[in-house]
């Protein structure tokens, strides 16, 4: 990149005037004799090229030293926990991880950072972690920010990491981008799809744009490397019998878990039943005319003993709760079996139910992109393929049966 100058020692009225009007995004403004130019530059450098000779000036930045990429080395994962329990996003990331880490031939790091967890860390071998980095103090017990981050930071700055996978978790979330800032390096949110380079560069995928392009996003000159994963996009890898790998267990200065933070009492929220973790789950979209007809979605609901989802606008008409709703800027699911009924497959719902074991889909258009997805579909109205499914149902037929089996 670079940075536009201009030489106020040059200007007069009559140099400014053509300055502003050769600017196509009315991005310079005259202020007490001078230039400002404002955030809607685009870097044209039409007010170089065509300007008044001199005046306007482009300085290119100054090019940033090159990483040394092989004082990087391995794919680390934060371990995801409450008090010790860890959640499942974790396991999913060790999986990637090692699939990473298998094509640059890089060890596979976890870091665990908490209080009275060395045992806990056991676990996480059983699913092919080369080392567990355990932070284990009493500073640590309730989750603070600096103090983590401190934690996090003595890690990277000892083991040197070269990319690091933390799901996007209400911590995750959290912790990430003050590890990013911390390192003045890249963080990529909710990646959909995760590859590696030969030369270990992280090509974190994910939609952008509204869900028009899949974003492949790099950050060649930095290290660490940093990427959220929501759960439920990669698959959890086959516990072993046997523990491979070591644990480790950190020391650093206690000083630096000093927090403005106080925890005064923690206050556990009632547990609900996530459409995340359902194995059935029936799917509605906008192909729905009217509220009234979620009754006939429910019954088939209740049916194959599945839970309903859908798509935002239901959510914004109110027909379904916010934490129903399926996508990017809802959950991601992964269930046995999900049908969905008037949904036309918009990217950002796409991407969070994708990896669902048996797509069905019911759509009357030829062309929606749900059926790009989907394992079976059914070309018509909902309206009269529904009540026929629960009639089935009913009878006897063996979709509820397969669905409860699958």
């Amino acid at each position: 990149m670079g940075k536009l100058i201009i030489h106020e020692e040059k200007l007069n009225k009559q140099v400014i005037d053509q300055l502003i009007d050769i600017c196509p995004f009315n991005a310079m403004e005259e202020k007490d004799g001078k230039i400002e130019i404002t955030a809607g530059c685009k870097m044209c450098k039409l007010c170089v090229k065509k300007g008044p000779e001199g005046v306007a000036e482009f300085v290119e930045d100054e090019a940033k030293p090159q990483v040394d990429k092989s004082k990087w080395n391995g794919i680390a994962v934060y371990v995801d926990h409450v008090d010790g329990e860890i959640h499942p996003v974790t396991m999913e990331l060790i999986g990637k991880g090692r699939e990473l880490a298998a094509k640059i031939n890089h060890p596979v790091y976890a870091v665990f950072i908490g209080h009275n967890i060395k045992d806990k860390a056991e676990e996480l071998l059983h699913y092919g972690v080369d080392e567990v980095f355990v932070y284990d103090y009493e500073e640590l017990k309730d989750f603070r920010i600096e103090p983590y981050t401190a934690a996090f930071e003595d890690f990277i700055n000892k083991i040197k990491p070269s990319s690091i996978l933390v799901g996007a978790t209400t911590v995750g979330r959290s912790l990430a981008p003050r590890i990013a800032a911390r390192f003045r390096t890249g963080l990529t949110a909710d990646c959909t799809i995760l590859d590696v380079k030969p030369n270990t560069d992280l090509d974190q995928i994910r939609p952008a744009f509204g869900g028009n392009i899949m974003a492949h996003i790099h950050t060649p000159n930095n290290r660490p490397q940093l990427a959220t994963v929501r759960y439920k996009i990669f698959d959890i890898p086959e516990r072993t019998a046997e523990k491979v790998g070591k644990i480790t267990t950190c020391e650093m200065d206690t000083a630096k878990f000093a927090s403005n933070i106080t925890v005064l009492d923690v206050i556990e929220k009632e547990l609900e039943e996530s459409i995340s973790e359902a194995e059935v789950i029936v799917a509605v979209g906008r192909g729905l005319k009217a509220e009234k007809d979620m009754a006939m979605v429910q019954e088939l609901a209740d049916l194959l003993g599945a839970k309903i989802a859908g798509t935002r606008p239901l959510v914004e008409a109110g027909w379904i709760d916010a934490k129903q709703q399926i996508g990017l800027s809802g959950r991601t699911v992964k269930p046995k079996l999900i049908i969905t009924l008037g949904i036309s497959g918009a990217i950002q719902f796409v991407a969070g139910m994708n990896n669902s074991d048996c797509i069905f889909a019911i759509n009357k258009d030829e062309s929606a992109s749900i059926l790009k997805v989907a394992n079976y579909a059914v070309i018509g109205d909902l309206y009269e393929i529904v009540p026929q499914l629960i009639e089935d149902i009913n009878g006897g037929n063996g979709l509820a049966e397969a669905a409860a089996t699958k």
